[in-house]
């Protein structure tokens, strides 16, 4: 098992923490991660994108000019793709990027992510993080001490709106639960901060 320093909000340590290696010990597997991310942002994509083809554009039911004779190249319809308002070729329809991924497959990227979090130490564990307001400053001054001041995750236990709301226009960070964790997040993230209890609810889910 891995010992991590525990920190209080001042950047402090005040203790250690034993992380299971059931979730923070795990092989990494880098193509399970990636499979995970891509997922992520596909299933994230609206597939609303559309253009018309040559046979959904208005217009274009006579032949422009005869056949032979004029000079020009043969055209049958005003509305075909070389014309100036005329069709798409190939054009994008609406379509379902989503595409699912095995529960099994699904645990074992988040633990990869983790793990690599730990072995790379990037990750901080807080004794807890407690806002008495909603107050950005006061939260930045939290992530100066813990020196997480680039692109850090901050995982909690409940829904402490004192802190999700004093984190919401802190530009270096953003907050989610415990039980709501996912890859993406965790590698988008630089720095990877978690209290006591996310850990132990982390370790208690997902184990």
């Amino acid at each position: 098992m891995a010992n991590v320093s525990v920190l209080n909000m001042e950047g402090k340590e005040v203790g250690t923490i034993e992380l299971s290696d059931a979730v923070f010990g795990v092989d990494v597997n880098e193509n399970l991660v990636h499979l995970a991310v891509v997922q992520h942002l596909a299933n994230k994509r609206q597939g609303t994108q559309k253009a018309k083809t040559r046979s959904e554009v208005s217009g274009g039911g006579r032949k422009p000019w005869r056949q032979k004779g004029t000079g020009h190249a043969r055209q049958g319809s005003t509305r075909s793709p070389q014309w100036t308002g005329g069709g798409v070729v190939f054009a994008p329809a609406p379509r379902d990027y989503s595409f699912k991924m095995n529960k099994k497959e699904k645990l074992a990227a988040l633990k990869s992510a983790l793990t690599d979090k730990v072995q790379n130490g990037n990750l901080i564990v807080v004794d807890e993080l407690k806002l008495d307001e909603v107050k950005t400053k006061k939260f930045a001054e939290v992530m100066t001490n813990l020196n997480a001041t680039r692109k850090a995750l901050v995982v909690i236990l409940d829904n402490d709106q004192n802190v999700v709301l004093s984190a919401r226009n802190y530009a270096e960070a953003m907050t989610t639960q415990a039980n709501l964790l996912n890859v993406y997040d965790i590698v988008n993230a630089r720095t990877l901060v978690l209290t006591k209890d996310a850990v132990n609810k982390i370790e208690e889910v997902y184990a």
